[in-house]
């Protein structure tokens, strides 16, 4: 992949949470360091929040949430009572997410299919793209259960250089990654974007020289809304690397094969 290739997605998740950071992402995505965002939906803002991505143009995927209330009035008692089974469970062990739950298969697919369906209604077309609060969408129930469409592009795995995780680390996120390509695209690289530091920001900005990239940012979070709205990331990048997803992507990605020195394996 030439350097032509790279781009880099700037993506804030939580759009439409609240009023507060669905604000201070907007004011990120008007100076351009973000270039997409993930919806919540059945959240207080979402509606809102929808409205402001249709009217702005912004790209917006679905942020599944199987973790955190719906806090809209919107949502059913039953589509409630589902999610906070799945919350219960996805958040009493680390390991939860790595074991499929037959007894949950049911309150899985409704409360997913409910997410899908509502943002149909508030975007007017299925989401092309989806990533999970928590991520949870890479939960087994989720994966081997394929409730997300396919086609779709979905948020991998986080990516580490080789030494920072345990190989059984390193090596389910890989076999995840692999499942999850069965179906979906995906970015050739994925951070976060804290912890801001010089050597890790290099690392990561550099990458998107000559790969396909996803940052994940919470606009809400001081140190981070500084770091974009305030445009410090234009010293690392230039702004026309950071680009909605869009036709970019399929364009553009070779998942693994230039993603040195950051492996998943």
């Amino acid at each position: 992949m030439t350097s032509d290739l790279g781009r880099l997605f700037v993506n804030a998740d939580d759009w439409g949470r609240d009023r507060e950071t669905t604000e201070r992402t907007f004011e990120c995505v008007r100076q351009g360091a973000v270039s997409a965002v993930s919806a919540m939906m059945f959240m207080d803002d979402s509606v809102r929040a929808s409205c402001i991505a249709q009217e702005h143009g912004i790209d917006t995927g679905l942020h599944l949430n199987l973790t955190t209330q719906f806090s809209a009035s919107s949502a059913s008692s039953k589509l409630v009572d589902h999610q906070q089974r799945l919350a219960r469970y996805l958040r009493r062990h680390r390991v939860a997410h790595v074991v499929f739950h037959p007894g949950l298969v049911s309150s899985f697919e409704y409360v997913v299919a409910a997410q899908l369906e509502e943002f149909r209604q508030l975007y007017g077309a299925p989401p092309n793209r989806i990533d999970g609060h928590h991520h949870a969408h890479l939960c087994n129930n989720v994966l081997f259960g394929k409730l997300l469409p396919a086609g779709t592009i979905a948020r991998r795995n986080f990516s580490f250089r080789r030494g920072e995780k345990s190989f059984g680390n390193r090596l389910y996120r890989r076999i995840t990654d692999g499942v999850l390509a069965t179906r979906h695209r995906m970015t050739d690289l994925f951070f976060s974007l804290p912890p801001l530091e010089p050597e890790r920001l290099q690392k990561i900005f550099s990458a998107a020289q000559r790969c396909i990239v996803e940052v994940e940012t919470h606009p809400v979070n001081p140190e981070e809304y500084r770091f974009l709205a305030g445009g410090e990331i234009f010293r690392w990048i230039e702004a026309d690397r950071i680009v909605p997803f869009g036709a970019v992507f399929a364009e553009a990605s070779e998942n693994y094969r230039d993603a040195k020195p950051w492996q998943i394996a």
